[in-house]
């Protein structure tokens, strides 16, 4: 089960840390990422990170609009996907979703959501 947490209102120019507990997973088999939709707009990636991936070459990715405020990251031993995301400002506001896929199947899970409003 994925339970995203974290979402609030800020005002522009504030950080916000989202979290999204993993349980029952083993984090280190899986791809972590976070995507967002906002209102009227298709569901996008945010971040990624890949480095547990038993294959060659994972590595973070971010989008081009939140590279170098946003910061992804996990902490496997609780279980734990993170997304801290500094410099917000109002096209950051949107419904957030953890998603978990896995490196040796073809299985994916999706968190709950977590709603950012940046306003104020």
């Amino acid at each position: 089960r994925l339970v995203a947490s974290g979402g609030d209102l800020v005002q522009p120019g504030g950080s916000l840390t989202l979290s999204c507990e993993a349980s029952g997973f083993i984090l280190d088999k899986y791809l972590v990422s976070w995507h967002r939709q906002a209102p009227g707009k298709e569901r996008e990636l945010v971040a990624e990170d890949s480095t547990t991936n038993p294959r060659p070459g994972g590595a973070t990715n971010y989008a081009d609009a939140v590279r170098g405020r946003f910061t992804i990251s996990r902490d496997s031993e609780k279980n734990t996907v993170l997304l801290h995301m500094n410099s917000l400002d109002a096209a950051d506001t949107a419904m957030y979703y953890c998603k978990l896929e896995s490196y040796y199947t073809i299985y994916q899970f999706w968190g709950q959501g977590t709603r950012v409003t940046v306003s104020s």
